[in-house]
């Protein structure tokens, strides 16, 4: 930075927030769902401008303020890269069978009444087992949302229990980064971590599927069951569908959890979709690709749509159709757009000292055990809206409050409990979260469409500052030091 740089004031920090937020609401209002499409983009970036025009007036560089926007986007490549291959392979598994065949059995076996309480379920079983909560969502979440539209089933409700398992999950996984994140930035190890993070997990995970099971009888009460035949039946038409189909979503999970990073498991899911696209439904590729005369021809045009661009398969029943529809990679360039904007506005907030004297003033208001988590739970919500990445939003009040609950008597195992049950999941309540982007995009639900329902992602925080204020389970370091909290 500058030699003339000063620190900036909380209202001079308080301004791009402001900005923000007030530009958001805007869009909401006047473009709705389809405010993903470039507004909240341009929102982001003027909030960047206005940010960046605030820091040079305090002396911050420009060749810092590049540094930081460089930095944060960096920070986000990985998950962009998933993205795009988590384009690649709903293609794939889409016009392989794989994700028809999903459809298909779950039509027969769920029913309007256990399908919030079965997607929860099994979308947390299948997390807690890959450590991913966007692989999940990417895969088994896909093919619920197709049940649930099948079944006549509101996608914000139907994505909203996808979502909650799929974030059970990805914060209890001692596969999950951010499950080893948040214990490394506090300072325990990870198992105490879990151990000490189910006391509040379990309760949560427990009121929502209690919840969601209450919403499905009253959901059947209703009547609103759709007449599936005609959508098996146009299934079965258009698909080979078979068993084998399956073998490749095992694959997948098999290769995570030996710990295959995501990005060549994803990679390998998307090759063995087209390579089960070959063998059991050859004749999708000259649907796609409009040539019946050149089978080798066709099958390379196909496939190549099938992981880059939108392509669909048409039975004749308009459910259906809809369902049969992907996006492949250029689907999901939208969302990087939204992701690399927010990383540049994140960038230039940290870079300028702005989010750090946010953070100031909450630490300074910290009296008691409760106010000190109940803080930090805020920190990390904060950071999940202003530095738009979960990891942030995990790592900056990590650094930021370890100290203090060290200072206090806390054992760390507080802290990285706090961190997961605010950080990690509420990330996808946030719509220009990488998180939040990444997930309405794969789900094709908006953001605010199903934030009502994710109850878990909205209970967690409010369970473990619960917690803190009963004094339940706060556990203690061994020798503490005299400044603890009465």
């Amino acid at each position: 930075m500058s030699e003339n740089t000063r620190k900036p004031t909380l209202v001079e920090a308080l301004i791009p927030i402001t900005f923000l937020i007030i530009l958001l609401s805007i869009n909401v209002t006047v473009f709705g769902d389809a405010a993903l499409e470039g507004s909240n983009q341009m929102v982001l970036l003027l909030s960047a401008a206005v940010a960046g025009l605030l820091a040079m007036r305090i002396g911050v560089s420009w060749k810092t303020l590049q540094r930081g926007i460089l930095h944060s986007i960096n920070s986000a490549m990985s998950s962009i890269l998933i993205l795009l291959l988590i384009g690649s392979l709903a293609g794939a598994w889409m016009i392989s069978g794989i994700v028809p065949a999903m459809i298909y059995y779950g039509l027969k076996i769920l029913n309007p009444t256990i399908l919030l309480f079965a997607s929860c379920i099994i979308c947390a079983l299948v997390s807690m087992a890959t450590g991913s909560s966007w692989t999940t969502v990417a895969t088994v979440g896909l093919a619920l949302i197709g049940i649930g539209r099948a079944l006549g089933m509101s996608d914000g409700i139907i994505a909203g229990a996808i979502i909650s398992g799929a974030y059970f999950g990805d914060k209890m996984s001692p596969l999950s980064d951010t499950t080893n994140l948040a214990p490394a930035m506090a300072g325990t190890d990870l198992f105490t971590h879990i151990r000490y993070m189910m006391l509040t997990t379990a309760p949560t995970m427990v009121i929502t599927l209690i919840i969601y099971l209450i919403m499905g009888f009253n959901y059947t009460a209703k009547g609103e069951i759709q007449d599936i035949e005609p959508i098996l039946t146009a299934l079965s038409s258009s698909f080979n569908i078979n068993l084998w189909l399956f073998i490749v979503p095992v694959v997948v999970i098999v290769l995570i959890v030996k710990r295959v990073p995501a990005i060549p498991a994803l990679l390998a899911g998307s090759l063995l979709g087209i390579l089960c696209a070959v063998i059991f439904q050859p004749h999708i590729f000259h649907e796609i690709s409009g040539i019946s005369d050149d089978p080798l021809k066709s099958t390379y045009i196909a496939s190549m749509m099938a992981l880059y661009t939108r392509v669909n398969v048409v039975t004749g029943n308009a459910i259906v159709d809809e369902l049969l529809t992907t996006g492949g990679m250029g689907g999901m360039m939208g969302t990087i757009w939204l992701i690399l904007s927010a990383m540049v506005f994140g960038g230039v907030m940290d870079a300028s000292g702005m989010l750090k004297r946010m953070t100031e003033v909450i630490i300074s208001i910290v009296n008691s055990t409760g106010s000190l988590i109940a803080s930090t739970a805020a920190s990390c919500v904060f950071f999940n809206i202003t530095a738009s990445d979960q990891y942030l939003a995990i790592v900056v009040p990590g650094k930021m409050f370890e100290k203090i609950y060290k200072d206090r008597g806390l054992a760390p195992e507080n802290l990285s409990r706090t961190l997961e049950d605010s950080g990690t999941v509420t990330s996808v309540l946030i719509p220009w979260n990488t998180c939040g982007a990444a997930q309405s995009n794969v789900l094709g639900v908006a953001t605010f469409t199903y934030l009502p329902y994710c109850f878990f992602n909205i209970i967690s925080p409010f369970m473990t500052i619960l917690f803190a204020y009963a004094n339940i389970k706060i556990a203690k370091l061994k020798e503490k030091p005299e400044s603890e909290f009465d």
